[in-house]
């Protein structure tokens, strides 16, 4: 690092964990020389994008010399309609990961403090620490937000606090009774900020969702996104539901044109396909208790999940496990980086990639 960075650069930038993704296919590839690669290191969904999205991307391919609409008027007029909602208190933006950003430089000081469960996503302290603000980890009991924990953390000095609900890397939820009674006590001066990028995956009927609160009109915001159930994670389509003062709040941090045009075409038209929707959830579902199942043969501990992916204890060094799957062209995500070095954490994808993973898994741990 040269003394010109040592000097000029912005002090909070030595402290910053950068965000660790899920292995590319294509460095696999260069590294390994491998060519049948699977990837279940990202949630993605296996069935891909809806036809729908697709076809709407195609139609606007004549259209890339053009800006696209800075407002994302028609994808926020589609949000409004779908959740019955004030357009004003919409926000769409690159990806949920640049709202949470856009929270941060809105809201937060050096002197404040954020609180979110621990471990949960990371970009909650990532951004945090952009701002020079304290994070604030309350751990995980049973791989599940302690919400009563959560709330005594809050102190004074308390700007926001974060519920992953259902929680990455767990796949836990909190219930809409222990929301309830969080919220009820928390001070009306602090942010909730409700990240539900997995809630369309949520089966458990006590599951409940953050929008409610934002309907109030309490300090509350929910995130939701296109990458995960919508399989529109490469064209990084996020949006928020809050108040619309929050929204106008954060907008004048926005930067013009953050959402390209066919990212807002796409997400649009894949509101509009409930087929897919379903499918995909059909889909989740039956490849979790498949690997419910091939777990337990295995007598392996998993963590039961509401979301598209299950973090599994091996056992073994998570390392070992994810370098010897590596080689057998299958891409997971190793716990250590969330603590816990001997799981791991596997998206559910398809039969057939699922049956791969389980037969690889097996050889590796010799079961």
């Amino acid at each position: 690092m040269s003394d010109f960075i040592k000097k000029r650069a912005r002090n909070e930038i030595f402290d910053l964990k950068p965000y660790v993704p899920g292995k590319p296919v294509e460095e696999v590839q260069r590294e390994l020389g491998i060519d049948n690669i699977m990837k279940l290191a990202s949630n993605e969904n296996p069935l891909g994008p809806s036809s729908m999205a697709r076809q709407a991307v195609g139609g606007m391919l004549d259209q890339m010399h053009v800006y696209p609409d800075a407002n994302c008027f028609y994808l926020k007029q589609k949000l409004a309609e779908a959740y019955n909602y004030d357009i004003r208190g919409i926000l769409v933006g690159n990806g949920s990961d640049e709202l949470l950003k856009l929270l941060a430089e809105t809201f937060l000081n050096p002197t404040d403090q954020v609180v979110y469960g621990q471990p949960s996503f990371s970009e909650y302290e990532f951004t945090a620490t952009i701002m020079g603000t304290k994070s604030i980890k309350v751990p995980l009991i049973d791989f599940k937000h302690d919400l009563k924990a959560m709330l005594a953390a809050v102190t004074p000095q308390t700007k926001i606090v974060y519920i992953c609900n259902p929680n990455n890397p767990t796949g836990t939820m909190v219930s809409e009774a222990e929301i309830d009674a969080f919220m009820a006590q928390i001070p009306d001066d602090v942010l909730v900020v409700f990240d539900e990028a997995y809630s369309e995956y949520a089966q458990n009927p006590a599951y409940g969702s953050g929008l409610r609160f934002v309907r109030a009109g309490r300090h509350a915001v929910v995130l939701r996104t296109f990458s995960k159930i919508y399989g529109l994670a490469a064209l990084r389509v996020g949006y928020a539901l809050t108040t619309p003062d929050i929204a106008a709040a954060v907008e004048t941090v926005t930067e013009p044109f953050n959402v390209n045009m066919l990212a807002q075409v796409a997400a649009a038209a894949a509101l509009d396909d409930k087929e897919h929707l379903q499918r995909s959830r059909k889909v989740n579902q039956e490849g979790k208790h498949y690997l419910y199942k091939e777990f337990e043969k295995m007598q392996l501990d998993y963590v039961p999940t509401e979301a598209n992916f299950i973090f599994v204890d091996t056992g073994k060094d998570c390392k070992d496990v994810f370098e010897k799957l590596l080689r057998q062209g299958i891409i997971i995500r190793s716990g250590d980086i969330f603590g816990y070095p001997t799981f791991i954490r596997v998206t559910v994808g398809n039969e057939e990639e699922n049956r791969r993973f389980i037969d690889g898994l097996r050889k590796v741990l010799g079961a």
